[in-house]
């Protein structure tokens, strides 16, 4: 018997007992345990009914990430599921935590089903470009219905165990903290009542339901818009529509065909990437795991603008009090009612009752006055980017706040160092640049000046957790790592339109790539007039920053989305960017100006021209040891900069074109184009010479 999976018997319940910290995950050991708990279990006469249940917190969480990219060793998971279906008894899954991926699978191979209130299930393989291989693409429709296994596999996302129930994917729901107790109850009202084994794969009803509907069609149709661009989500599509096409068994043989489809795709590669990057851009390179980590229970917040009040609302979404300042009232109570909108729009979508608005609303002290902050352990500056101004404001704080307070900035682009030098407690200051919408996104970059303690560079990547942030730390320099090589990236993007592209040509060529927006409706997205005071704040640092035609916008009051009109035109309430001939103008006219002929840019040129330079500054950056790893760099671009996950991020995308191919073009624009930005990264040229690839190092 395993030591992971053990049995016993507990009256005429045999318990199958699954205790592989931390979640349960279904290794070699678990699958083989199970097995032979089953046997036991069920050549134990005295057994009725058979429970699997999971020491812990969590019922089985899904594969073992242990064995990711291994062969797969005997049993495998589909024969383990397919064995506890044909048990000769009665076989009961008890949920708590999550029943997730392979988990779910072998629950609904068991014949029936009880969870905690509090606990979810899902099939969210997409997310790492696959599909659930173990059967769950043809249980579930079988339990849910076609139109929300649908939704369930090609999102990913999870149920909770009430509206699970409502599905049928489970036959009860108790509320409680003993899942064990609970399975065993709910066992033997199944064994005192006599109830039979009851298969899934055996289960007709909602197969019969949704046979010769147009579910299938009509689901494909809204992927298109859905998962532009993606692999996998279509291929989960066509395993559900197995199911009510096939045979079951044929289903299952179908639904591994697609599986290894899916197992020999490059995004499937990218995707497990990103996964793992996610996990170890926490784990910060030089930083001792036990180092201390400060106790942040109330926040200060300088700003209730756009961004200042999005950072707000990421503390009172987990409970954690906020001053937030303001110089004036008006400003203070618009940000206010702004915050109050948005809680009010999610209360709306059903995801907060009103009760957490207000619970949400009332963590939120609104403040004219600096004294405010003596007592609060974290203080974030969110007031744009002018470098006097936020050094007037870190001077203030250094005398206001208490010994030990962490003073951060979120700006977005500026010296953390020059900041810290207003104060007279630099260990304490440190860079903490959150992304717009500051309640959306998920990224944040925070950013370590020469002397910010280990103690402060610890807990800012604490508080990410806490905020549910994806935290990466980074080293100090202009733009740090994010925005520096988004700045590369449109100054050739302006570049190109100056020689002759037009806006929509280079946005069209980087959402062909897989962004979710171009870089110029990402500029109207932000606000013009944000690179606008970055290009100025420059130009008084004696900065050489060419002319535009992107600060005429500005100059104009064309603001971008905010004005409804920028780079593009908007109509009232609609996102959707629309050329607009008065910006062509413009751009023509300025050409003009520069003395500049328009010439013919094909796609492939826009591609080089905007990711090269970007893979080529992430090697500088490298090198410079502004980001420790190439994966911090990936994360940075997936969660701050909608890189495609199923990519890996720009530097796991740059290996899979090939270095040597990227630095011979590289070589090509420095020759032709010049310009520092394209001088090859000594880095770049070592790896190529070399033979290896960023993720190497």
């Amino acid at each position: 018997m395993s030591e992971v999976v053990t049995y016993n018997r507990d009256g005429s319940i045999g318990v199958i007992t699954v205790n592989y910290p931390p979640v349960n995950a279904l290794s070699h050991a678990v699958r083989s345990g199970l097995l032979a708990a089953l046997e036991q279990g069920e050549q134990d006469a005295d057994a009725k009914v058979l429970l699997v249940v999971c020491e812990g917190r969590t019922f089985i969480a899904g594969a073992d990430i242990r064995e990711f990219g291994k062969p797969m060793q005997e049993p495998g998971l589909p024969s383990v599921i397919n064995r506890i279906e044909d048990a000769s008894k009665p076989v009961v899954a008890a949920i708590h935590g999550t029943a997730l991926g392979g988990g779910l699978e072998v629950a609904l191979g068991c014949h029936y089903r009880v969870a905690l209130a509090s606990a979810k299930v899902g099939l969210p393989e997409v997310k790492l470009g696959l599909l659930p291989g173990a059967g769950g693409t043809q249980r579930l429709p079988r339990l849910a219905g076609a139109q929300k296994a649908l939704e369930m596999i090609t999102t990913g996302d999870f149920v909770a165990a009430g509206e699970a129930l409502a599905l049928g994917i489970l036959d009860a729901v108790e509320d409680g903290s003993d899942i064990r107790a609970v399975g065993l109850a709910f066992a033997q009202q199944i064994a005192d009542a006599g109830k039979p084994v009851r298969k899934v794969r055996e289960l007709t009803d909602k197969i019969d339901a949704d046979k010769g509907s147009d579910v299938f069609e009509r689901f494909r149709a809204g992927l298109q818009q859905k998962a532009r661009g993606l692999f996998a989500p279509f291929k989960c599509l066509d395993a559900v529509e197995a199911a009510f096409n096939l045979p079951f068994f044929d289903g299952l043989k179908r639904e591994r065909e697609l599986f290894m489809e899916c197992m020999a795709s490059p995004q499937r590669a990218g995707l497990i990437h990103a996964f793992f990057a996610e996990r170890e851009a926490s784990k910060v390179k030089g930083l001792a795991k036990d180092t201390p980590v400060r106790d942040v229970r109330s926040v200060g917040i300088i700003g209730a603008g756009t961004m200042g009040g999005g950072i707000a609302m990421n503390f009172a979404n987990v409970g954690i009090p906020v001053i937030l300042l303001e110089v004036k009232q008006d400003a203070l109570d618009k940000g206010l009612a702004i915050i109050r909108r948005n809680y009010e729009n999610s209360a709306k979508k059903g995801k907060l009752t009103q009760a957490q608005v207000e619970e949400r609303m009332a963590l939120i002290t609104p403040s004219l006055a600096y004294e405010d902050f003596s007592q609060v352990d974290l203080v974030i500056e969110a007031v744009f980017e002018n470098m006097a101004i936020k050094k007037e404001i870190f001077a203030r704080l250094d005398e206001v706040c208490k010994p030990g307070a962490i003073l951060a900035s979120n700006t977005s682009t500026l010296d953390i160092d020059e900041i810290a030098s207003a104060t007279t407690r630099p260990q304490d200051v440190v860079g903490m640049h959150f992304f717009s919408p500051a309640n959306v996104m998920k990224l944040l970059e925070n950013v370590r000046g020469s002397q910010t303690s280990d103690e402060v560079k610890a807990t800012v990547m604490d508080v990410a957790k806490k905020i549910r942030k994806v935290g990466v730390l980074v080293g100090n320099c202009y733009g740090f790592v994010g925005n520096r090589m988004l700045h590369q990236r449109g100054a050739e993007a302006m570049a190109l339109v100056n020689e002759g592209a037009t806006p929509q040509q280079v946005d069209k060529v980087l959402t062909d790539l897989g962004y979710p927006m171009g870089q110029f409706a990402m500029s109207d997205l932000a606000g013009i007039d944000v690179g606008y005071r970055i290009r100025e704040e420059r130009r008084k640092a004696g900065e050489n920053v060419p002319a535009s035609w992107m600060d005429k916008l500005a100059e104009q009051g064309r603001l971008g989305q905010k004005t409804q009109a920028g780079v593009y035109k908007y109509e009232e309430g609609s996102r959707k960017p629309i050329p607009d001939l008065e910006v062509e103008q413009l751009i023509a006219a300025f050409r003009q100006e520069q003395g500049i002929t328009p010439r013919e840019i094909t796609d492939q040129e826009i591609l080089e021209r905007c990711m090269y330079v970007m893979i080529n500054e992430g090697a500088k950056i490298l090198e410079e040891g502004i980001a420790d790893r190439s994966l911090d760099i990936d994360v940075v671009w997936i969660f701050g900069y909608g890189f495609p996950a199923y990519r890996g991020g720009p530097m796991f995308w740059a290996d899979q074109i090939g270095l040597a191919s990227i630095l011979d073009t590289v070589k090509r624009f420095h020759d032709t184009l010049g310009g520092e930005q394209w001088k090859p990264a000594a880095l770049l040229e070592q790896l190529v010479r070399e033979g290896r690839k960023f993720g190497d190092l």
